[in-house]
Protein backbone atom coordinates (compact mmCIF):
# COMPACT_ATOMS: atom_id res chain seq x y z
CA UNK A 1 0.00 0.00 0.00
CA UNK A 2 1.36 3.75 -0.89
CA UNK A 3 2.14 5.81 2.05
CA UNK A 4 -0.69 7.74 3.08
CA UNK A 5 -0.86 11.48 2.55
CA UNK A 6 -1.00 13.77 5.50
CA UNK A 7 -3.75 16.23 5.57
CA UNK A 8 -1.94 19.27 7.69
CA UNK A 9 -4.49 20.20 10.92
CA UNK A 10 -4.51 23.57 12.28
CA UNK A 11 -6.65 22.34 15.06
CA UNK A 12 -4.08 19.79 16.55
CA UNK A 13 -1.43 21.88 16.79
CA UNK A 14 2.20 20.16 18.57
CA UNK A 15 3.63 23.39 18.61
CA UNK A 16 2.04 26.10 20.21
CA UNK A 17 5.03 28.91 18.70
CA UNK A 18 4.42 27.79 15.36
CA UNK A 19 0.68 28.81 15.40
CA UNK A 20 1.34 31.93 17.25
CA UNK A 21 4.08 33.16 14.84
CA UNK A 22 1.88 32.47 11.60
CA UNK A 23 -0.57 34.27 13.28
CA UNK A 24 1.66 36.89 13.83
CA UNK A 25 2.99 37.13 10.30
CA UNK A 26 -0.35 36.87 8.51
CA UNK A 27 -1.21 39.92 10.51
CA UNK A 28 1.77 41.97 9.56
CA UNK A 29 1.18 40.91 5.42
CA UNK A 30 1.96 44.02 3.37
CA UNK A 31 3.13 44.62 0.19
CA UNK A 32 5.32 47.64 -1.50
CA UNK A 33 2.24 49.03 -3.83
CA UNK A 34 -0.19 50.46 -1.44
CA UNK A 35 3.32 52.65 -0.22
CA UNK A 36 3.22 56.06 -1.60
CA UNK A 37 6.76 56.70 -2.55
CA UNK A 38 6.50 58.49 -5.00
CA UNK A 39 5.99 61.44 -1.98
CA UNK A 40 9.52 60.99 -1.69
CA UNK A 41 11.03 62.48 -5.02
CA UNK A 42 11.51 65.88 -3.04
CA UNK A 43 13.87 64.46 -0.57
CA UNK A 44 15.68 62.28 -2.72
CA UNK A 45 16.76 65.43 -5.11
CA UNK A 46 17.85 67.19 -2.31
CA UNK A 47 20.22 64.75 -1.48
CA UNK A 48 23.98 64.95 -2.30
CA UNK A 49 25.08 62.80 -4.97
CA UNK A 50 27.35 60.60 -2.57
CA UNK A 51 24.49 60.11 -0.33
CA UNK A 52 22.19 58.95 -3.34
CA UNK A 53 25.35 56.92 -4.51
CA UNK A 54 25.60 55.41 -0.65
CA UNK A 55 21.65 54.72 -0.79
CA UNK A 56 21.86 52.91 -4.14
CA UNK A 57 24.42 50.56 -2.92
CA UNK A 58 22.61 49.64 0.45
CA UNK A 59 19.61 48.71 -1.08
CA UNK A 60 21.13 46.60 -3.92
CA UNK A 61 23.24 44.66 -0.63
CA UNK A 62 19.97 44.24 1.04
CA UNK A 63 18.48 42.96 -2.46
CA UNK A 64 21.02 40.22 -2.83
CA UNK A 65 20.81 38.94 1.02
CA UNK A 66 16.60 38.73 0.51
CA UNK A 67 17.20 37.58 -2.60
CA UNK A 68 19.79 34.60 -0.97
CA UNK A 69 17.29 33.95 2.11
CA UNK A 70 14.21 33.34 -0.12
CA UNK A 71 16.18 31.51 -2.79
CA UNK A 72 18.22 28.87 -0.85
CA UNK A 73 17.86 30.30 2.66
CA UNK A 74 14.63 28.88 4.00
CA UNK A 75 14.23 26.11 1.42
CA UNK A 76 17.63 24.59 3.24
CA UNK A 77 15.85 25.14 6.20
CA UNK A 78 12.64 23.12 5.40
CA UNK A 79 14.69 19.76 5.28
CA UNK A 80 14.88 19.87 9.21
CA UNK A 81 11.51 20.92 10.18
CA UNK A 82 9.61 19.23 13.07
CA UNK A 83 6.06 19.78 12.12
CA UNK A 84 3.92 20.62 8.66
CA UNK A 85 2.54 23.69 10.75
CA UNK A 86 6.70 24.81 10.97
CA UNK A 87 6.70 24.28 6.87
CA UNK A 88 3.68 26.63 6.58
CA UNK A 89 5.89 29.07 8.66
CA UNK A 90 8.69 28.62 6.45
CA UNK A 91 6.22 29.21 3.42
CA UNK A 92 5.33 32.00 4.70
CA UNK A 93 9.11 33.54 5.53
CA UNK A 94 10.06 32.57 2.04
CA UNK A 95 7.41 34.46 0.35
CA UNK A 96 7.62 37.63 2.35
CA UNK A 97 11.60 37.10 1.71
CA UNK A 98 10.70 37.52 -2.13
CA UNK A 99 8.23 40.45 -0.83
CA UNK A 100 11.18 42.50 0.28
CA UNK A 101 13.61 41.78 -2.60
CA UNK A 102 10.71 43.35 -4.89
CA UNK A 103 10.36 46.02 -2.74
CA UNK A 104 14.27 47.16 -3.18
CA UNK A 105 13.05 47.28 -6.99
CA UNK A 106 10.06 49.71 -6.36
CA UNK A 107 12.00 51.91 -4.30
CA UNK A 108 14.87 51.92 -7.34
CA UNK A 109 12.02 52.48 -9.92
CA UNK A 110 10.89 55.65 -8.20
CA UNK A 111 14.11 57.59 -7.06
CA UNK A 112 16.28 55.74 -10.06
CA UNK A 113 17.06 56.30 -13.91
CA UNK A 114 17.18 52.54 -15.82
CA UNK A 115 20.76 53.34 -15.93
CA UNK A 116 21.07 54.25 -12.42
CA UNK A 117 19.35 51.08 -11.75
CA UNK A 118 21.94 49.00 -14.04
CA UNK A 119 24.67 50.29 -12.15
CA UNK A 120 23.62 49.47 -9.11
CA UNK A 121 22.79 45.56 -9.63
CA UNK A 122 26.19 45.37 -11.29
CA UNK A 123 27.90 46.69 -8.74
CA UNK A 124 25.39 44.47 -6.28
CA UNK A 125 26.51 40.86 -8.01
CA UNK A 126 30.01 42.23 -8.02
CA UNK A 127 31.46 43.64 -5.05
CA UNK A 128 33.82 41.49 -3.25
CA UNK A 129 32.55 42.49 0.39
CA UNK A 130 29.16 41.67 -0.41
CA UNK A 131 29.57 38.63 -2.75
CA UNK A 132 32.07 37.78 0.53
CA UNK A 133 29.03 37.64 3.45
CA UNK A 134 26.31 35.77 0.62
CA UNK A 135 29.14 33.39 -0.49
CA UNK A 136 29.88 32.39 3.35
CA UNK A 137 25.86 32.00 4.26
CA UNK A 138 24.80 30.03 1.46
CA UNK A 139 27.88 27.73 2.12
CA UNK A 140 26.50 26.48 5.17
CA UNK A 141 22.71 26.46 3.70
CA UNK A 142 24.28 23.92 1.32
CA UNK A 143 27.00 22.08 3.46
CA UNK A 144 26.44 22.95 7.09
CA UNK A 145 24.42 20.98 9.52
CA UNK A 146 20.55 21.88 10.25
CA UNK A 147 21.42 23.45 13.76
CA UNK A 148 24.75 25.40 11.59
CA UNK A 149 21.97 26.64 9.02
CA UNK A 150 19.58 28.11 11.37
CA UNK A 151 23.01 29.88 13.30
CA UNK A 152 23.46 31.06 9.50
CA UNK A 153 19.82 32.19 8.97
CA UNK A 154 19.62 34.00 12.22
CA UNK A 155 22.60 35.79 11.46
CA UNK A 156 21.50 37.18 8.47
CA UNK A 157 18.39 38.09 9.50
CA UNK A 158 19.10 39.59 12.70
CA UNK A 159 22.39 40.92 11.96
CA UNK A 160 23.47 41.42 8.27
CA UNK A 161 20.76 43.27 7.19
CA UNK A 162 21.58 46.00 9.53
CA UNK A 163 24.51 47.82 7.64
CA UNK A 164 21.88 48.42 4.97
CA UNK A 165 18.70 49.08 7.59
CA UNK A 166 21.14 51.98 9.30
CA UNK A 167 20.68 54.54 6.49
CA UNK A 168 16.65 54.66 6.20
CA UNK A 169 15.86 54.80 9.64
CA UNK A 170 18.24 58.05 10.31
CA UNK A 171 16.65 59.65 7.15
CA UNK A 172 13.69 58.99 8.71
CA UNK A 173 14.97 60.10 11.92
CA UNK A 174 16.21 63.84 10.40
CA UNK A 175 12.27 63.75 8.36
CA UNK A 176 13.42 62.92 5.30
CA UNK A 177 12.27 59.66 3.29
CA UNK A 178 9.77 58.74 5.36
CA UNK A 179 7.83 56.39 2.64
CA UNK A 180 11.03 54.47 2.18
CA UNK A 181 12.17 54.73 5.09
CA UNK A 182 8.11 52.80 5.97
CA UNK A 183 8.94 50.14 3.79
CA UNK A 184 12.17 49.09 5.62
CA UNK A 185 10.35 49.50 8.70
CA UNK A 186 8.07 47.00 7.70
CA UNK A 187 10.94 44.65 6.73
CA UNK A 188 12.40 45.16 9.67
CA UNK A 189 9.63 44.34 11.80
CA UNK A 190 9.09 40.91 9.74
CA UNK A 191 12.88 40.16 10.03
CA UNK A 192 12.40 40.56 13.63
CA UNK A 193 9.73 37.71 14.09
CA UNK A 194 11.86 35.95 11.17
CA UNK A 195 15.12 35.51 13.32
CA UNK A 196 13.11 34.33 16.85
CA UNK A 197 11.11 31.92 15.27
CA UNK A 198 14.34 30.44 13.60
CA UNK A 199 16.69 31.32 16.77
CA UNK A 200 13.74 29.08 18.88
CA UNK A 201 13.92 26.23 16.36
CA UNK A 202 17.54 26.30 16.62
CA UNK A 203 17.25 26.20 20.69
CA UNK A 204 15.28 23.20 20.41
CA UNK A 205 17.79 21.02 18.47
CA UNK A 206 20.66 22.47 20.69
CA UNK A 207 18.87 21.28 23.74
CA UNK A 208 18.90 18.10 22.50
CA UNK A 209 22.65 18.03 22.14
CA UNK A 210 25.34 16.88 24.28
CA UNK A 211 27.56 19.29 26.68
CA UNK A 212 30.77 18.20 24.16
CA UNK A 213 28.24 19.09 21.23
CA UNK A 214 26.85 22.14 22.56
CA UNK A 215 30.15 23.98 23.34
CA UNK A 216 31.51 23.24 19.98
CA UNK A 217 28.50 24.27 18.01
CA UNK A 218 28.52 27.08 20.26
CA UNK A 219 32.30 28.17 19.29
CA UNK A 220 31.43 27.26 15.56
CA UNK A 221 28.67 30.12 16.14
CA UNK A 222 30.51 32.77 17.91
CA UNK A 223 33.46 32.20 15.40
CA UNK A 224 31.36 32.91 12.03
CA UNK A 225 29.77 35.93 13.97
CA UNK A 226 33.22 37.44 14.60
CA UNK A 227 33.89 36.41 11.07
CA UNK A 228 30.73 38.21 9.33
CA UNK A 229 31.41 41.28 11.31
CA UNK A 230 35.26 42.22 10.17
CA UNK A 231 33.63 41.27 6.77
CA UNK A 232 30.75 44.04 7.58
CA UNK A 233 33.19 46.64 9.19
CA UNK A 234 34.73 46.73 5.80
CA UNK A 235 31.75 46.73 3.97
CA UNK A 236 30.27 49.55 6.36
CA UNK A 237 33.58 51.81 6.19
CA UNK A 238 33.36 51.61 2.28
CA UNK A 239 29.73 52.31 2.19
CA UNK A 240 29.78 55.26 5.08
CA UNK A 241 33.42 56.42 5.49
CA UNK A 242 32.68 59.44 3.19
CA UNK A 243 29.49 60.50 4.63
CA UNK A 244 31.14 60.01 8.07
CA UNK A 245 28.71 57.84 9.66
CA UNK A 246 30.87 54.83 9.74
CA UNK A 247 31.13 54.79 13.48
CA UNK A 248 27.65 54.88 14.28
CA UNK A 249 26.69 52.03 12.26
CA UNK A 250 29.21 50.02 13.45
CA UNK A 251 27.99 50.26 17.00
CA UNK A 252 24.21 49.77 15.43
CA UNK A 253 26.03 46.33 13.97
CA UNK A 254 27.32 45.02 17.39
CA UNK A 255 23.80 45.60 18.88
CA UNK A 256 22.22 43.63 16.46
CA UNK A 257 25.05 40.96 16.70
CA UNK A 258 24.25 40.58 20.18
CA UNK A 259 20.64 40.50 19.43
CA UNK A 260 21.46 37.59 16.74
CA UNK A 261 23.09 35.89 19.63
CA UNK A 262 19.70 36.28 22.02
CA UNK A 263 18.16 35.12 19.19
CA UNK A 264 19.82 31.74 19.72
CA UNK A 265 20.04 31.68 23.42
CA UNK A 266 23.91 32.91 23.43
CA UNK A 267 25.24 35.70 25.26
CA UNK A 268 26.52 38.30 23.95
CA UNK A 269 30.02 39.06 22.25
CA UNK A 270 29.87 42.72 22.64
CA UNK A 271 29.73 45.31 24.93
CA UNK A 272 27.18 47.83 22.78
CA UNK A 273 23.75 48.06 24.36
CA UNK A 274 20.73 49.97 23.46
CA UNK A 275 22.04 52.37 24.81
CA UNK A 276 25.34 52.89 22.76
CA UNK A 277 22.72 52.96 19.74
CA UNK A 278 22.08 56.33 17.86
CA UNK A 279 18.96 57.34 19.30
CA UNK A 280 17.71 58.78 16.26
CA UNK A 281 18.16 55.55 14.42
CA UNK A 282 17.04 53.42 17.96
CA UNK A 283 13.56 56.00 17.64
CA UNK A 284 13.42 54.10 13.80
CA UNK A 285 13.96 50.47 14.78
CA UNK A 286 10.36 50.70 16.80
CA UNK A 287 8.59 48.45 14.59
CA UNK A 288 5.42 50.31 14.45
CA UNK A 289 4.07 51.60 11.62
CA UNK A 290 2.14 54.65 10.81
CA UNK A 291 -1.51 54.49 10.85
CA UNK A 292 -3.77 55.30 8.06
CA UNK A 293 -6.98 54.35 5.39
CA UNK A 294 -5.57 50.92 3.57
CA UNK A 295 -7.68 52.01 0.43
CA UNK A 296 -7.20 55.55 0.61
CA UNK A 297 -3.15 55.17 1.05
CA UNK A 298 -3.19 58.84 3.15
CA UNK A 299 -0.03 59.17 5.27
CA UNK A 300 3.20 57.17 5.20
CA UNK A 301 2.42 53.95 5.77
CA UNK A 302 -1.06 51.11 5.64
CA UNK A 303 -2.65 49.39 8.52
CA UNK A 304 -4.12 46.07 7.14
CA UNK A 305 -6.19 44.29 10.37
CA UNK A 306 -4.88 45.11 13.59
CA UNK A 307 -0.46 44.97 13.46
CA UNK A 308 1.30 44.12 16.64
CA UNK A 309 4.98 44.56 16.14
CA UNK A 310 7.69 43.05 18.00
CA UNK A 311 9.66 45.04 20.53
CA UNK A 312 12.80 44.30 22.52
CA UNK A 313 10.59 42.90 25.20
CA UNK A 314 9.19 40.30 22.91
CA UNK A 315 12.24 38.81 22.81
CA UNK A 316 12.52 38.05 26.14
CA UNK A 317 8.88 36.46 26.24
CA UNK A 318 10.21 34.11 23.35
CA UNK A 319 13.44 33.30 24.45
CA UNK A 320 13.02 30.78 26.54
CA UNK A 321 14.62 26.87 26.49
CA UNK A 322 11.66 24.76 25.16
CA UNK A 323 11.03 21.53 26.73
CA UNK A 324 11.38 19.09 24.34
Amino acid sequence: MTEQYKAINWNQIEDMIDKLTWEKLVEQFWTDTRIPLSNDLDDWYNLPKNEKDMVGKVFGGLTLLDTLQSQDGIQALKESIRTQHEEAVYNNIQFMESMHAKSYSAIFSTLNTKNEIDDIFQWTNTNDMLQKKAAAINEIYHSGTDLQRKVASVFLESFLFYSGFFAPLHYLGNNKLPNVAEIIKLILRDESVHGTYIGYKFQIGYNQLSEAEQENLKNWAYTLLFELYQNEVKYTEYLYDEIGWTERVKVFLRYNANKALQNLGFDPLFPDTADDVDPVVMNGISTGTSNHDFFSQVGNGYLLGMVESMDDNDYTKWMYSPSV
